[in-house]
C-alpha cells in the first residue's frame, strides 16, 4: 500500500515516480510496463540491427554509428541522468564521488576481464572473421557470458531511470540502445570467428539480450523499497556511460585522422547530443 506524501513533498513525488499514481504517467501504462517495453525493445532492436550490420559488413556505417553513440551517451549523462541524480541526492559531492568511484570500478573490472567488452569492432578482442582460426567456441562463450552480465546491468539502469520519471527512462534507454548496437556487432563477429553459424550467433545474442529484461524487472522490484539508493545508482550509470564513451569508443575514432573523418565524427557526436536534448524538450516530464 502506498503511503501518501505530505503536501510539502509533492515535488519529490513527481521525481520518484513509483510514489505517483499510474495515471499521473500515462492513462494506460504503468512504470513496470514502460520498463518491460524499453528493456525488450532495446535488447531485440540492438541485436537485430547488429546482426544486419555484421552480415552486411559495411564497416563505414558502423564507424558513424559509434560516433553517434558517443554523443547519445554523453548527452544522456550530462543533460539528464547526472542532473537528476544531483537533485535527488543529499549533496553534490556524494554524487560526484560515486561517479569517480564508478569509473575506477569499471576500469578495474575491465582489467580483470569481468567487464571485458569492446564497444567497437577495431579492438583486439573483436578481430573480423577470418583473421584467426576458430577457437572451438571459447572466446564466443566468454563474450556471451560477459554480454549477459552487461545487459543485466543495463536493465537495472533503465529501471532506475524510469523510477525517477518516464522522460529520464526513455532518454536513458535510447542512450543504452545506441551504444549496444556497435557492441553487439563486435560480439557477433567474435561468435562467427569462434565457429558458430550465423543463425546460432544470432540466437545466442538474442537470448543474452533478455538479461536486460531480467535486470529491469529485478531493479524495479528492489529499488521500490530503497529510494535512497536511486541517485547513487544513477551516478553509477553515469560512470558506466562515461567510461564506455571515453575509454572504449573514442580511442577507436582516433585511428581515422583525416580531416573529412574528423568533421564527420564531430558532426555525428553532436547529432547524438542533439537527439537527447530534443527528446528532453519534446517529452513532457
Amino acid at each position: 500500500m502506498k503511503i501518501p506524501s505530505p503536501p510539502g513533498e509533492r515535488g519529490n513525488q513527481r521525481r520518484i515516480s513509483y510514489n505517483a499514481r499510474p495515471d499521473d504517467i500515462s492513462p494506460n501504462m504503468t512504470i513496470l510496463t514502460w520498463i518491460i517495453l524499453a528493456s525488450l525493445l532495446g535488447g531485440i532492436l540492438s541485436v537485430t540491427a547488429a546482426a544486419l550490420f555484421a552480415l552486411d559488413a559495411r564497416a563505414q556505417y558502423l564507424g558513424g554509428l559509434v560516433s553517434y553513440a558517443i554523443g547519445a551517451l554523453l548527452g544522456a549523462v550530462f543533460l539528464n541522468i547526472l542532473p537528476e541524480a544531483i537533485e535527488l541526492a543529499p549533496s553534490v559531492a556524494a554524487v560526484s564521488g560515486t561517479v569517480l568511484l564508478g569509473i575506477l570500478l569499471f576500469f578495474t573490472l575491465e582489467k580483470v576481464l569481468i567487464w571485458r567488452h569492446c564497444h567497437h569492432v577495431n579492438c583486439e578482442a573483436h578481430e573480423p572473421q577470418g583473421h584467426a582460426e576458430h577457437d572451438h567456441g571459447r572466446s564466443g562463450a566468454m563474450i556471451i557470458v560477459g554480454d549477459t552480465f552487461h545487459n543485466f546491468v543495463d536493465g537495472t539502469i533503465i529501471a532506475a531511470a524510469f523510477l525517477v520519471d518516464v522522460h529520464l527512462g526513455i532518454v536513458t534507454a535510447l542512450a543504452i540502445i545506441s551504444h549496444e548496437v556497435p557492441q553487439e556487432v563486435g560480439d557477433f563477429a567474435v561468435l562467427l570467428n569462434s565457429g558458430y553459424s550465423k543463425l546460432r550467433a544470432f540466437q545466442l545474442n538474442l537470448i543474452s539480450s533478455f538479461a536486460t529484461l531480467v535486470g529491469g524487472i529485478l531493479g524495479y522490484i528492489a529499488l521500490q523499497g530503497m529510494q535512497s539508493l536511486v541517485p547513487y545508482l544513477l551516478a553509477l550509470a553515469s560512470a558506466s556511460m562515461i567510461y564506455v564513451a571515453v575509454a572504449d569508443l573514442i580511442p577507436g575514432l582516433h585511428k581515422r585522422t583525416q580531416l573529412r573523418d574528423t568533421v564527420q565524427q564531430v558532426s555525428l557526436i553532436s547529432a547524438g547530443v542533439l537527439t537527447v536534448a530534443l527528446l528532453g524538450m519534446m517529452i513532457p516530464e
